[in-house]
């Protein structure tokens, strides 16, 4: 397996390096097939459903000591190189091995994040601890080759560290697979474009601030009272002077392409690009509605069916299949055929025995909550559609996985937002159409208008079976009415919320 032997190549040059020069050498070499391989191993684990199996775990724990085993190695060399003012090229030698430690040491930080695990004590330390030594040599923008990430473009130790800064920042957590890969190409592109200074005690009106000697990411700087040697703060002024240039560049119609920003539609850019806004600015976002402390237990299912189920309180039934017996009510009437009144009334009642999660109450807001677990219980993805009976209440609500993240004791904890209104359970299936699949509806809720919140009457159903401008039948109860749909509201990781005009 290439993986081991790629592993172990390194184990024997942690257990006994060659000379500095060498055991460079051996590394850079070792870069582009030690990615690949990571890189191919990675997909088991990523945008998967928390919590992961035990495999998945199994293969996360391999790539990240991978990871670390590269910082070391790399550390190693740069604790054997011999120091040599006169060399004319020692200085790209010790900026590209303190490169090379940031990198690493951002891709035990990257990798948690993809898999939406919680990162471990000494993490970003770790991070600010490469950092500072290369401020301590003169280094931090000494210009660094790096094919593996950027080509041909230089690099430097400034930019491999605000990498990381700037992912960080936009909310890895609460971004999707394909958010978080190109967050990661656009903040490696431009985080040359991002100055670090050291702060002065008398600056105290940082938006956000780092500070090397603790083991936390940017943070607010109003957590700071008095800044100390190891205070430092971030220039993005070009950063957002260069997001609004690529956004009035989509504007003109330029593709994300052209703009080396990737193969997603210009909508999706332009809706990424305006959500980092702020956050890369260092411009606080003010909560849309006041969080309060919670404590209880919330009630959650997933999966249309136990979904239905529960806010309708009875199985699903075809509104327009005829009544089936089950094989035990078949062998009866044959048995006892000549006791059954003709007149009495089949009755075949559905069992439904759908399992719902307890989750504990965290905090709360108007428009969701913030909820914990342990590892037992039904797995959870990023943005999919859960129902919720909250701690306070009885009635069950619909909401979207807004954010999770896997702790490390095996616990989950998911920030949830609400859909707006009280479901109601009902069926839909595409009209006029003869296809033996779309003659059966599909289990989907009406969530009623809302005027006060400016919110029109939606439809959610499963993810696929939206298509603008078809006429979808709708069946309630007895009743049954067409509608045609309109447009998406609402898109999540199995659903679609989707307005509808009458037909």
């Amino acid at each position: 397996m290439a993986e081991q032997q790629l592993v172990e190549f390194l184990d024997a040059l942690l257990t006994q390096p060659p000379a500095p020069d060498c055991l460079l050498a051996l590394l850079e070499q070792a870069r582009p097939p030690m990615c690949y391989v990571e890189e191919e191993l990675a997909r088991r684990y990523q945008n998967k459903p928390l919590i992961l199996a035990d495999d998945e775990a199994a293969v996360f724990g391999r790539v990240v000591g991978v990871w670390k085993k590269m910082s070391q190695a790399y550390a190693l060399c740069a604790r054997l190189v011999e120091p040599d003012a006169g060399n004319p090229d020692y200085a790209e030698l010790v900026a590209t091995i303190l490169h090379r430690c940031l990198y690493y040491s951002g891709m035990v930080i990257l990798e948690h994040f993809r898999a939406r695990r919680e990162l471990p004590p000494g993490a970003w330390r770790r991070l600010h601890r490469y950092y500072s030594a290369a401020e301590q040599w003169g280094v931090t923008t000494t210009p660094v080759e790096d094919a593996l990430e950027h080509g041909t473009q230089e690099t430097h130790c400034a930019a491999a560290y605000v990498t990381l800064l700037l992912v960080d920042l936009a909310s890895p957590y609460r971004s999707s697979f394909r958010e978080m890969n190109l967050i990661r190409h656009w903040a490696g592109m431009w985080a040359g474009l991002v100055s670090i200074h050291p702060m002065g005690r008398e600056q105290t009106a940082c938006p956000y601030v780092i500070e090397l000697e603790k083991d936390l990411a940017l943070h607010p700087g109003k957590q700071l009272a008095v800044p100390g040697s190891d205070a430092r703060r971030l220039d993005t002024l070009q950063l957002s002077q260069q997001i609004q240039h690529m956004l009035h560049q989509l504007r003109e119609r330029i593709t994300p392409s052209q703009l080396g920003l990737g193969e997603e539609t210009t909508g999706q850019v332009v809706q990424l690009l305006n959500r980092l806004i702020r956050p890369w600015a260092q411009t606080e976002s003010p909560r849309k509605f006041r969080r309060f402390a919670a404590k209880g237990t919330a009630r959650v299912a997933s999966g249309f069916d136990a979904m239905h189920f529960f806010v309708t309180g009875k199985e699903f039934i075809q509104p327009d299949a005829a009544l089936a017996y089950s094989r035990k009510e078949l062998e009866q009437l044959f048995t006892f055929r000549d006791r059954i009144e003709t007149s009495q009334a089949a009755s075949a009642q559905p069992k439904a025995n759908f399992p719902i999660d307890e989750w504990a109450a965290i905090d709360q807001s108007a428009n969701g909550f913030r909820l914990m677990r342990s590892n037992a219980g039904h797995k959870i993805m990023h943005s999919q559609l859960v129902l919720i009976s909250p701690h306070d209440g009885e009635h069950f609500l619909l909401a979207q996985i807004a954010w999770l993240m896997e702790k490390s004791d095996a616990s989950v904890i998911v920030g949830v937002a609400t859909l707006p209104g009280l479901p109601t359970g009902i069926g839909v299936r595409l009209a006029a159409d003869k296809s033996a699949d779309s003659k059966r509806y599909v289990r989907a809720f009406q969530l009623p208008a809302l005027p006060a919140i400016k919110e029109e009457s939606s439809i959610v159903m499963p993810f696929g079976v939206y298509q603008p401008g078809r006429i979808l039948e709708v069946s309630s109860g007895s009743e049954t009415w067409l509608v045609k749909m309109h447009h998406i509201l609402q898109r999540g990781a199995d659903f679609d919320r989707i307005s509808y005009l009458p037909v």
